[in-house]
């Protein structure tokens, strides 16, 4: 394989890393929520949230560790609200959802002119972690056994649901709280606060996504730089159908298309990359038409419970 191919290749896979983590831990925190019956359209508004807290306390800290849990923390309180509103109060879930996407939008946007104006600071680049050996590998070893802590973080996390799912009592509250949420109140488990804290981890691990989108990714924030992320992130879970595996599978697949902007660049192709940019969305398009009639969804999914209805 001579130079320029390898060189080709590690730029698509580092591009795929790059977009397909965000993409990942949104997928993943919408399946839990999906799975509980809350049908999360605001996951945007937490990637974005999480986006420019992680990057704010970051810039402030010069602590990429400090970032992502600012960017945790920033998902957990748009998360907070759309429990309040969506699982405490029963209001329209898709209502809810888009408003506080619009929100944190416009909130972001604002924040950020006023801390910045219009410039754009930018962080120091994380120092990855090697993994010994691997990480020698051509081509495939600096693109992904040479990432950050985060990066191997959320494929673990990928594992560990896959148990939770399978293997745990809240794996199945999970499920019953989205397909039969009178039975599992029967069973003298709170629907609520099931659904509550499914929504809670929906948020954190998309206000992470939205941390290693500006910290690791661009290592910028630009405002509205989750360009729909989130949205895709919400298709992705709904066709997984319950496995995080499948989500991992989505997420490259969507990172992939995400990266070929990079990737073809390098290679010297003239393309528009407004092209390069659609192919994500018409992806999306061309999933939902070829597996969408199949994706299995909640019985219960984005219907308000209140104790003692049947």
């Amino acid at each position: 394989m001579d130079l320029f191919t390898q060189a080709f290749l590690t730029s698509l896979l580092v591009g795929v890393v790059a977009s397909g983590i965000p993409l990942l831990l949104a997928g993943l925190g919408e399946q839990i929520s999906e799975k509980a019956g809350v049908l999360n359209i605001g996951l945007e508004g937490m990637m974005l949230t999480g986006a420019w807290l992680g990057f704010y306390v970051a810039w402030q800290s010069d602590s990429p560790a400090l970032g992502f849990i600012g960017g945790a923390g920033g998902g957990l309180l748009v998360a907070a609200l759309m429990m309040i509103c969506c699982v405490w109060l029963g209001l329209n879930q898709i209502v809810i959802g888009i408003a506080l996407t619009l929100g944190a939008e416009g909130a972001t946007a604002l924040l950020h002119h006023f801390q910045f104006s219009r410039t754009y600071p930018r962080l120091n680049s994380i120092e990855p972690l090697p993994i010994p050996g691997l990480a020698d590998i051509p081509v495939v070893g600096r693109a992904l056994f040479n990432q950050p802590p985060i990066v191997y973080l959320s494929l673990g996390a990928v594992a560990l649901l896959a148990l939770i799912y399978r293997n745990s009592n809240f794996g199945l509250w999970l499920q019953a709280a989205g397909d039969k949420p009178a039975a599992l109140d029967s069973a003298g488990v709170d629907v609520l606060r099931t659904r509550s804290v499914a929504v809670l981890i929906t948020g954190l691990l998309a206000g992470l996504g939205g941390a290693y989108m500006a910290n690791v990714g661009a290592g910028l924030f630009v405002p509205f730089m989750t360009n729909g992320s989130g949205f895709i992130g919400i298709v992705l879970a709904m066709l997984a159908r319950g496995r995080p595996l499948w989500v991992l599978g989505g997420a490259t697949l969507f990172g992939c298309c995400l990266s070929l902007t990079t990737a073809l660049q390098v290679a010297g192709v003239d393309i528009p990359t407004d092209v390069i940019q659609m192919l994500p969305f018409a992806a999306v398009m061309l999933a939902l038409l070829l597996f969408g009639r199949h994706a299995r969804l909640p019985n219960a999914l984005g219907e308000a419970w209140f104790r003692g209805e049947r």
